[in-house]
């Protein structure tokens, strides 16, 4: 059973809306208010906006469209082609796949990009799988290959697949952490690919306790391009995307377009890993009714557009709808010609992709 596209969907439209998002509101607006929100009146400045704050809940000048961040500054690539140096003639080949949804997808990607450059390696075009046995798509049906290649010309050598010669069986299986740095690879990756000549590459996410703190490197330049620099969706992957985004900025006609996207999910909130042991433990999940009174209490406007990446309506959202009746799901806002395709199957890759 191949991969559906709907969470690839899922992931890539949340991934945007939030670079958005970043742009819109700088983090300070809401560090500002986060001790400030009990106790008596005062005077806050969000944005270009002043405010009054008074038992914990904002109130907007008349005139305020919401805490929105007018003149961000635009973003900018955090890597430059002049820092690369030439490829060395390769020495052979990395494998990876991308897993566990587009959220994922974007730091595998930086990972594999680092070894395979340190190495001196060809990188071999992943597959995509999901997270059923079975579900598996190639590289092309969601992201732009060509496009993909030419970002890394003059970094590092990429190849569409494996020589006849080289089986998978022969690949040496490494795992590394996300954001693996010079000496992990030094250390625990290049004895293996001396000895072996190629590797299965795969990463895992340490958890904050685990990682550790690094300073900048010569990788960091590699590491940004492999995010942000190579992935894009293939055309009609993207015209979906587009069209969704689209249609919550004609729904946030108020507010000049502006509208905000939270990474909800009743079934993530139902992890043990969103229940937090012992009362030191920082929390990090947050339901319906913490997230509305959240954005309440900074100042925004119960007309705001809200995007959920759950995938469909669970009655426990209601609270949040409750309080911003503008809240949809991907449902509300794909295409209705687009939905059997993208929709219909739980837990497909084009299904996060839409979430995301």
């Amino acid at each position: 059973m191949g991969i559906d596209l709907r969470q690839v969907v899922a992931g890539i439209l949340t991934l945007t809306m939030f670079v958005m998002l970043g742009q819109m509101i700088k983090r300070d607006h809401f560090d500002s208010l986060q001790d400030k929100l009990p106790g008596e009146a005062q005077d806050v400045q969000v944005g270009n906006a002043n405010v009054i704050e008074k038992d914990g809940l904002v109130k907007l000048s008349k005139g305020s469209k919401g805490p929105w961040m007018k003149d961000s500054q635009e973003l900018k690539p955090c890597w430059s082609r002049t820092t690369f140096d030439g490829i060395e003639q390769s020495r052979g080949y990395v494998t990876f796949s991308l897993t566990n949804g587009p959220e994922y997808h974007v730091s595998q990607m930086a990972d594999a990009v680092i070894v395979a450059r340190y190495l001196a390696a060809a990188l071999v075009l992943p597959d995509i799988r999901g997270s059923r046995p079975g579900d598996e798509r190639n590289f092309k049906d969601i992201y732009d290959v060509e496009k993909f290649m030419k970002s890394l010309d003059g970094v590092v050598k990429v190849v569409k697949q494996l020589p006849n010669e080289i089986s998978i069986r022969d690949l040496a299986a490494v795992k590394v952490p996300n954001r693996v740095t010079e000496d992990h690879i030094v250390e625990n990756v290049q004895p293996i690919f001396k000895s072996k000549g190629n590797i299965r590459l795969a990463t895992y996410f340490p958890t904050v306790n685990m990682r550790k703190t690094t300073q900048k490197s010569s990788v960091d330049s590699v590491s940004c391009l492999g995010m942000f620099g190579t992935l894009e969706l293939q055309p009609e992957v993207s015209e979906v995307v587009d069209s969704m985004i689209e249609q919550l900025r004609t729904l946030s006609r108020k507010s000049d377009g502006l509208f905000i996207a939270v990474d909800l999910r009743v079934d993530v909130l139902e992890n043990k890993n969103c229940h937090g042991s012992g009362t030191n433990v920082a929390k990090s999940c947050y339901n319906a009714q913490e997230i509305a009174l959240f954005l309440r209490k900074v100042g925004f406007d119960t007309d705001t557009t809200i995007y959920l990446t759950q995938s469909k309506w669970d009655n426990s959202l209601s609270v949040l709808k409750d309080i911003f009746p503008k809240t949809y799901t991907k449902e509300n806002i794909m295409p209705e010609e687009k939905k059997g395709k993208f929709l219909e199957f739980e837990g497909s890759e084009l299904e996060k992709l839409a979430k995301e």
